[in-house]
């Protein structure tokens, strides 16, 4: 019998084979209740069932992988986690994908890996209690047959440039290949996915940072996967999902061509990057590819000084990190930023067809 090519092989009940050829892998992020305020309170109430719907939604909108997070201080999280999975794993269109097991709490991923069945994804372990923590933790998920996200964290704290990314990428790969065993296929780098455009210069640089250090990264460990928390991009236009979605594509288009293997995403809120408004594409490219600066910091006030309830000013006030304005005609707009406020609706595509339109 041939040797099985090193791929990074998952399952739940079917299995997702992670080849060279594999188009962009969607982590549903939705079964989160740090990133999503119905689930939480879905769980808060020991609502599982209920809960268990947006699980399936993520699933029929095309995730592959299903990211489920109870670190909430209003919970019990291990106790959550356990009755979340427990009652998934009997649900069979749900149960079909992988899970990743999501917390910053080792316990609690622990808890989780009991109650799992087949090979699922331990999301995360890192450097930042150093060394030893990080060995036992590794040895423990590679004990349950878990493949295991590494976040680029150290004691130093969170890397936010490329040599720091990459640094302590190399630290994490030794220690888990020659020291624990681990399959490097089976290691997956979270590269630290920050907000751009918020106002502050230093943040301009942080997607295209992370963009060349995942191509480095995947030309010195060609078997290693890339992932990320994409929404954590366009944290500054929060509440205006137009922007964000268009923003989230640009990125991918950009980071997968990089070499990212896969990403925590809302699948069902997915754009076709191709189906983006050709201005707006360009606009989120200057942001996201820090092309001018004018494009990745709120503009100024004009002279003119309009009133607050102008077109123009809502329009500047819409690029407040955070701030979201209905779309109204005749906005004056002061800079190329400004006109990411645009709110006429992206086409969409539900699905996993659209990231083949992403992979090149």
């Amino acid at each position: 019998m041939p040797p099985l090519k090193p791929y990074l092989r998952l399952s739940g009940l079917e299995p997702l084979v992670i080849r060279p050829e594999t188009n962009f892998v969607n982590i549903g992020e939705r079964t989160n209740v740090t990133g999503s305020r119905i689930f939480a309170k879905l769980i808060r109430d020991g609502k599982f069932e209920k809960a268990l719907s947006i699980a399936r939604q993520q699933v029929e909108s095309g995730a592959q992988v299903i990211d489920v997070n109870m670190d909430d201080a209003l919970l019990d999280g291990e106790k959550a986690m356990v009755t979340f999975l427990n009652q998934l794993q009997s649900e069979p269109d749900i149960a079909r994908i992988p899970v990743m097991i999501d917390s910053s709490k080792f316990p609690i991923i622990e808890a989780g890996l009991k109650c799992v069945q087949g090979k699922c994804i331990v999301n995360s372990i890192s450097l930042k209690e150093g060394e030893s923590a990080f060995i036992e933790q590794a040895h423990t998920c590679r004990s349950y047959g878990a493949a295991i996200v590494v976040m680029a964290f150290d004691e130093q704290g969170q890397a936010d440039n490329v040599e720091r990314r990459l640094a302590i990428a190399d630290k994490a790969y030794r220690i888990l290949t020659e020291q624990v065993g681990f399959p490097p296929q089976d290691i997956i780098f979270d590269l630290n996915v920050f907000a751009v455009a918020t106002g502050l210069e230093e943040h301009n640089n942080y997607a295209v940072d992370f963009i060349e250090a995942t191509r480095a990264i995947k030309a010195r460990y060609p078997l290693v996967k890339i992932s990320g928390g994409v929404s954590n991009l366009s944290f500054s236009f929060r509440g205006n999902d137009h922007v964000r979605e268009a923003m989230h594509s640009v990125f991918l288009y950009h980071a997968i061509r990089a070499g990212m293997d896969m990403g925590i995403v809302n699948a069902g809120q997915l754009v076709i990057y191709d189906e983006i408004e050709p201005e707006l594409r360009h606009l989120c490219e200057d942001v996201i590819l820090n092309r001018q600066t004018k494009a990745t910091r709120p503009p100024t006030s004009s002279s003119s000084s309009p009133s607050k309830s102008s077109p123009a000013a809502e329009c500047r006030n819409a690029m407040r990190p955070g701030a979201a304005v209905p779309y109204r005609k005749g906005c004056d707009m002061p800079s190329s930023t400004a006109s990411l406020n645009m709110s006429k609706p992206t086409p969409k595509r539900r699905g996993t067809p659209m990231p083949g339109r992403w992979k090149l």
